[in-house]
């Protein structure tokens, strides 16, 4: 077995889990999860991701890489108003609806139904946020925040992929030799904590529905289009099934929704994993073994970012959308005739409304859907 197989894995591995971690805290801390909470959700969808990778890897014999939903945590983060109960109720749904679409092709194809532009715009809306909070770190602390910015900008000209994670590792470097951060926490391994879930429409509609959106547009369905790329030929409804099932047995746990990974996976799918597609599926193995390190030490990581500095959190998050924030906008307004639809969705997405009780995200897909109806309807 050539070593560059279980290299890739690793750096998958690393840079998914150290470049988002940031999100999946801001989510938590949004629905008042307390830290063991915390812990607990990020050991949960460790252990999830590190299953369902190892199974549908060996299954299939295609390099099947799977992550938790970034832009679906951070529509979480982005919320206000809810419980965590209310999340964990937010998550199970989710993982049935996931469930379902890959169970019933119908549900595929109505998913596929939904323009890009809009389902971009409502992304870009949620993650927008995050990209704000960010430049607003640099009053706060800029001897600390304006060289990690740069260093980012600079790093991603010849490494993309691992500019978020240096970003983090220097900044938090940085904090510890200047003082920012306090006694680090003592090693301890993870415990899960169960978590009773409360259904509420209000969740329901302004949580699990656009986190369900959000998780196949932008991450099963490049996913998919990532290992299409590289040559195979997956059958969608079996890994949409499969990391679905694993996101509702988690969830109870505090864990948030799985999905297919496309950055990570195109890590682990390219040539220079193997120049035989036939043997890059065993990069599922050894991605499944980071995960289920990740998973026993997850308590350790998590109080590790509770002492880090608030602002290199908020910085740390902002940079680690920014390409999405960018891919979500491109896609957007691409289309001429539905950037009116796609703006609309952004707009309102990004406001921040609250309705009924029901988030910004769900409104901003209805308003956007809305004036693309009206539009087709006008050129009839």
């Amino acid at each position: 077995m050539r070593v560059s197989i279980p290299i890739s894995a690793f750096v998958a591995a690393i840079v998914g889990f150290g470049s988002t971690l940031a999100i999946v805290i801001a989510a938590a801390k949004a629905v008042g999860a307390t830290q063991i909470e915390t812990a607990s959700g990020v050991t949960a969808i460790c252990l999830a991701m590190a299953i369902e990778c190892l199974w549908l890897s060996w299954r299939t014999k295609m390099p099947v890489i799977t992550a938790w939903s970034t832009p679906g945590l951070a529509l979480v983060a982005a919320s206000s108003g809810f419980t965590m109960p209310e999340a964990v109720g937010a998550f199970i749904v989710t993982g049935i609806l996931l469930v379902a679409t890959g169970l019933f092709k119908p549900l595929t194809r109505l998913m596929a139904r939904i323009p890009a532009s809009v389902a971009s715009g409502m992304l870009a809306g949620i993650v927008v946020t995050f990209a704000i909070n960010a430049v607003k770190t640099v009053p706060a602390d800029p001897w600390l925040i304006l060289p990690l910015i740069a260093a980012f900008f600079i790093i991603r000209l010849v490494n993309p992929s691992l500019s978020v994670l240096a970003v983090l590792v220097g900044g938090g470097l940085a904090a510890f030799l200047t003082g920012r951060v306090g006694s680090l926490p003592a090693p301890e391994l993870s415990t899960l904590t169960l978590i009773v879930p409360q259904f509420t429409v209000s969740a329901v509609i302004g949580l699990a529905v656009p986190l369900y959106l959000v998780t196949m547009a932008s991450q099963n369905l490049s996913g998919l289009a990532v290992l299409r790329a590289a040559g195979y030929d997956p059958e969608p409804g079996p890994l949409i099934g499969v990391t679905g099932l694993f996101s509702l047995l988690s969830a109870p746990f505090g864990a948030g929704t799985t999905n297919l990974a496309a950055i990570s996976a195109a890590i682990c799918t390219g040539p220079d994993v193997h120049p035989d597609p036939a043997e890059r599926w065993k990069t599922g193995p050894f991605y499944a073994l980071a995960y289920l390190v990740f998973a026993i030490f997850g308590a350790s990581l998590v109080a590790i970012f509770a002492v880090l500095p608030q602002s290199l959190i908020a910085l740390v998050a902002g940079l680690a959308l920014t390409a999405s924030l960018a891919n979500a906008l491109a896609i957007a307004l691409r289309d001429e005739g539905e950037r009116m639809p796609a703006t609309v969705t952004f707009a309102v997405t990004a406001s921040g409304l609250t309705l009924f009780g029901v988030g910004a995200a769900f409104w901003g897909l209805v308003a956007g859907m809305a004036v693309l109806f009206l539009d087709r309807l006008k050129k009839r």
